[in-house]
This record gives C-alpha cells, sequence and structure tokens, in this order.
C-alpha cells in the first residue's frame, strides 16, 4: 500500500524475519522498514535479501530505541501512516488494515491495538491475570493512561502524530512513554481489537516481570 511504513525492530529474528517481510509483500505493503538492533545472528543479511530496507544500530540499544530510528526515517520520508510491527510472528499481517482505517479516514491520530477487546488472544494465564493488570495500573497511576491493553506494540501513527512524539525510553517502558505523550498532547486515539499468537517465550514469567520493572522506572525517568 502506498506511502504506508511498516517499521520492525529486529533482534536475533533471523528464523521469522523472511516470513514476515514476506507476508507483508503478499498483503502488498511496500515500505518494509527493519531496524536491526545489532543481532548476531543473520537477521540483517535475511532482510536485505527479503528486499526490506534496512537500518542498523551498531550497538544493542532496545525496542524501543529502533523503534525511534525506524519512525524518524518514515518520517524523513514522508509517510502518510507509520505501523510499528514485530519481528516474531506474533502480530497478524491481516489485521493491519483495521490498524490503519481510522487514521486514513481522518478519524483519528493514533490507533492501539488491543488484545483485550473482542478478539481472544491466546495469552498465557501469568501475563493475562497477573502481569498485565498490574502494567495496567502502573500506567493508570504513574501516567494516567486508561487503555486496555497497557503494552500495545502494535500500533499506528499519523505523521503529525509521529512528529509530536519523542519517547525516550530505549527499552520495554517506550510502550507507556508513547501512550502518555498521546494522552497528555490531546491527540485522538483509538483502540481496535487484535489478535497476538504466542511462541515460547510469551510463556516466561520472567519477561512480565521485566517489562512490569522498565515501565516503573520509566515513570520516574521519562
Amino acid at each position: 500500500m502506498d506511502n504506508i511504513f511498516i517499521i520492525i525492530p529486529a533482534y536475533n529474528e533471523a528464523d521469522n524475519i523472511k516470513q514476515v517481510i514476506e507476508d507483508l509483500k503478499n498483503a502488498d505493503y511496500q515500505h518494509i522498514i527493519v531496524v536491526d538492533d545489532e543481532s548476531q545472528d543473520n537477521t540483517v543479511e535475511i532482510a536485505k535479501h527479503s528486499k526490506a530496507v534496512v537500518l542498523k544500530h551498531i550497538i544493542n540499544r532496545g525496542q524501543g530505541a529502533a523503534l525511534r530510528t525506524g519512525t524518524e526515517y518514515a518520517i524523513m520520508k514522508e509517510a502518510k501512516v507509520i505501523v510499528h510491527f514485530d519481528a516474531d510472528g506474533q502480530f497478524q499481517v491481516n489485521e493491519i488494515k483495521d490498524i490503519i482505517q481510522p487514521i486514513l479516514n481522518n478519524e483519528v491520530d493514533v490507533v492501539f491495538g488491543s488484545r483485550f477487546l473482542q478478539k481472544k488472544s491466546d495469552m498465557p494465564a501469568l501475563k493475562k491475570y497477573l502481569i498485565m493488570p498490574l502494567a495496567r495500573f502502573v500506567n493508570w497511576w504513574f501516567f494516567d493512561i486508561k487503555l486496555t491493553d497497557p503494552q500495545a506494540g502494535f500500533r499506528a501513527l499519523s505523521l503529525d502524530a509521529a512528529k509530536q512524539i519523542n519517547w525516550q525510553q530505549d527499552r520495554m517502558a517506550h510502550c507507556s512513554e508513547i501512550m502518555h505523550q498521546v494522552f497528555s498532547q490531546k491527540l485522538k486515539y483509538k483502540e481496535v481489537p487484535i489478535t497476538v499468537i504466542y511462541k515460547d517465550f510469551g510463556q516466561k514469567f520472567s519477561g512480565g516481570l521485566k517489562i512490569l520493572k522498565e515501565i516503573f522506572i520509566g515513570s520516574f525517568t521519562k
């Protein structure tokens, strides 16, 4: 689709990145930007061979930093809509249209995908009933964010919104910071239901605790 930029942060995603890019190309997304966060495998080579634009960090900086690098590139290219998408195959390419349509219709500035609306994601129980409610509470208490999904990584920004949002958190706390800036700058937003397919690493309790820790620390360092 013309002038829709898909930003994909990637770290050691050699097993998944080719399929993700192929799925996007088959759906006619022409501007696929992979931001490699100093992978130690051949993620870069595979992404280049798959004809994606590849931007590369020379040190590992985190997902938030990779998304910022890709978003700045899309702004420079005057993208109409900027989509943040994962490299691991958990997000569904066919749901991008649902994420971008409210922006294309000039209804809102930002769209957040949510795993807690009508569609059902097979979220690990610990995340669903402990980590996510705690993260939602932290977002509400420290950031005054009232969204159903406290870590909405699948999102879309209009060009104007992307120019106004300037997050500084390099790692997982960037999600809360982006939400906070959307709310504080009174940008128009909407949540739409998404489906997430969880893989083995999605079952780790330690990963959820790390997210909570970074959100909490981010609330004092934003």
